[in-house]
């Protein structure tokens, strides 16, 4: 993950949103974005992670599980955590390599 700017992380973030909506809407899935951000701003552990890729295998077939896989885990490094301080992974990365340079 190569983090250049805090503008490149607010575009991926909306680009994710817009993916996830569109899944949650093909899947007819009962669960929203927001249950998706709270699952992964309020995470305490691994199994949290598990909750967010759950949302998507019910046992329906229309997308794929790798697919699924890649964006929940874009969505986890893109959206903000408690445990960050309100801060997503790709932030901290970008506060970590700001105070290198």
């Amino acid at each position: 993950m190569e983090i250049k700017s805090k503008q490149q992380i607010i575009e991926r973030r909306k680009e994710i949103e817009k993916d996830l909506l569109n899944i949650l809407k093909e899947t007819k899935s009962d669960f929203s974005l927001e249950d998706i951000k709270d699952i992964i701003y309020n995470e305490e552990d691994q199994d949290d992670l598990t909750k967010v890729i759950a949302i998507f295998d019910a046992g329906r077939e229309t997308i794929e599980l790798s697919s699924v896989l890649e964006l929940v885990n874009d969505a986890w490094n893109y959206f903000s955590h408690k445990t960050l301080d309100g801060l997503s992974p790709a932030e901290k990365i970008l506060e970590y390599q700001c105070k290198r340079w």
